[in-house]
C-alpha cells in the first residue's frame, strides 16, 4: 500500500496506473486531517532515522533492508516495549 496526501502528483492518472502496475493499493488521506497521514509520515521517519537514505545497490537489497528493519526491529523488539 502507498498511503500519501491528496496532492495532484499523488493522485494523477500515470501515478495510480503505476500503483496497479506494481499490485500496489493507493490511500490517500482525507483533505485538511493531518491525523490521516501521522502514522505514514512517522513510519518513513523511523525508516529513514534507522536504515538511511543512501541509494541501494538494486530494489531487492533495498526491500530487505526495510523488511529486515520492520519485521527484526519494530515488529519483534521495539512493539514489546510497550
Amino acid at each position: 500500500m502507498i498511503h500519501s496526501d491528496c496532492g495532484s502528483e499523488y493522485t494523477s492518472t500515470q501515478f495510480c496506473d503505476r500503483i496497479r502496475e506494481l499490485g500496489l493499493r493507493n490511500s490517500c488521506g482525507r483533505t485538511g486531517s493531518c491525523f490521516g497521514n501521522a502514522a505514514a509520515e512517522s513510519f518513513w521517519a523511523l525508516i529513514k532515522e534507522e536504515i538511511g537514505t543512501r541509494i541501494r545497490s538494486d530494489r531487492a537489497t533495498a526491500r530487505a533492508e526495510v523488511f529486515t528493519f520492520s519485521e527484526a526491529f519494530c515488529n519483534r523488539r521495539r512493539l514489546r516495549k510497550h
